[in-house]
C-alpha cells in the first residue's frame, strides 16, 4: 500500500521512484520494499516533503470501489 501510494504520486509528479530515493538519500530500491517492510516515519515524511504532499496521502488506505 505505501509503495503503491508513493509510486502513484511519483507518476502524478512525473518523477521516478528511483529519483526520489536518490534525492532523499535512501538506498536504491528501498521504497519498493515499503509494502512488505514498514519504514521509519522520518523516511516517509522525507519522501512526502520531497513530493510536496501531506504524509497522510502516502499512508492512506486505497479506496475500494
Amino acid at each position: 500500500m505505501l509503495y503503491d501510494n508513493v509510486k502513484r504520486v511519483c507518476s502524478e509528479k512525473g518523477v521516478s521512484v528511483g529519483y526520489v530515493e536518490k534525492q532523499c538519500e535512501l538506498s536504491n530500491g528501498s521504497i519498493s520494499k515499503w509494502n512488505e517492510n514498514e519504514p521509519g516515519i522520518r523516511k516517509v515524511q522525507k519522501v512526502a516533503d520531497f513530493l510536496g504532499v501531506p504524509i497522510e496521502k502516502l499512508l492512506e488506505e486505497e479506496e475500494v470501489g
